[in-house]
């Protein structure tokens, strides 16, 4: 893809769910129990705002879920295209989301990384994130 076609990052809108869980498939790594139609719609029902698209030439090149609880600022699904990496698309994606996480207050970002992702990695510690050794994430899937 060419890197001088200019790039856009916008808030996705419900046209856009069923093409960015498509998307994920291809470009995100691993998948979660919240991957699904109905979990991207609440995702959006509940803050319009918290996922964002960035686009280049009409395609989709990378998403991130920045997600604001009024307490902590949280990272989720930073995704890019291996057609689109190392052209700016998580920088952009990650300067949208921290401007929108200064707009509503928040005061620091913390990001979702799997432990085994050395290429996520390394793009989170260009973007000035470091791991935090002293906590571990505890998860329990909640049966409905």
């Amino acid at each position: 893809m060419n890197e001088t076609t200019s790039l856009s990052v916008r808030a996705a809108r419900p046209e856009d769910l069923d093409r960015v869980l498509a998307f994920w498939k291809e470009a995100a790594e691993g998948t979660s129990i919240s991957d699904d139609r109905a979990g991207i719609e609440r995702l959006h029902d509940r803050d319009p705002e918290a996922l964002l698209l960035a686009e280049r030439g009409g395609e989709l090149a990378g998403t991130v879920v920045a997600g604001f609880d009024g307490w902590r600022c949280h990272l989720y699904r930073l995704a890019v295209h291996p057609g689109h990496r190392r052209q700016g698309v998580a920088t952009a994606l990650l300067a949208a989301a921290e401007e929108r996480f200064v707009r509503l207050g928040g005061r620091r970002g913390d990001a979702m990384v799997l432990t085994a992702n050395e290429t996520a990695h390394h793009a989170w510690r260009s973007a000035g994130y470091a791991p935090e050794e002293r906590w571990r994430r505890w998860v329990k899937p909640l049966d409905h």
